[in-house]
């Protein structure tokens, strides 16, 4: 099994990096969407938005250590039946997968700092808090956070259905590539 990536395919440690950060990513929506229901009074009213912080934190760190190893290590080139439109539009589709994800992350700091209290994560450290200066920040950064994971949820049906149509209809390794690591003859 490879790490790394070469020309034709994703290696190991990128296909694991990707599936981390998507399942990561619907469980914290998954959370998000349940604890934004919780009355004051609910047994999980103040653990699930620590657990949602605390993971949210985490997962910013392995955004960026995502971000840099796709910078620094090669990408795949696109198969070659890809039309010029489909490999145009999958780059704009991971842009903004990484733009928005990268905004949620801050815009969630940003709601949780408001209130002048360091975010802690699991105990195990804290970031201390921001302010901007504004008036009603937590409202208006929870506001932007919940208005952009929508955005991303939407961009990630987009993305599952552009890998299942090469899947199922081109009949071509686009899926199959993120699934696995190519063997080496």
């Amino acid at each position: 099994m490879r790490i790394l990536n070469d020309d034709y395919s994703w290696g190991a440690l990128s296909i694991a990096l990707h599936w981390l950060v998507a399942l990561t990513v619907f469980g914290l929506f998954g959370l998000g969407f349940w604890m934004t229901g919780l009355d004051y009074y609910h047994a999980w009213y103040v653990r699930a938005p620590e657990i949602h912080r605390s993971v949210g934190v985490i997962l910013f760190g392995v955004l960026l250590f995502r971000f840099g190893w796709r910078l620094f290590n090669t990408n795949p080139a696109a198969l070659p039946t890809h039309a010029k439109w489909e490999t145009r539009l999958a780059h704009v589709v991971h842009r903004l997968l990484y733009l928005l994800l990268f905004a949620i992350v801050l815009s969630g700091y940003l709601t949780s700092a408001a209130d002048e209290h360091a975010v802690a994560v699991f105990g195990w450290f804290e970031l201390p808090a921001y302010q901007l200066g504004i008036e009603k920040q937590a409202d208006i950064a929870g506001t932007i956070h919940w208005y952009l994971a929508l955005t991303l949820m939407s961009i990630v049906g987009l993305h599952a259905a552009g890998a299942l149509k090469h899947h199922i209809i081109d009949k071509d390794e686009t899926l199959t590539r993120m699934l696995r690591t190519r063997k080496i003859n």
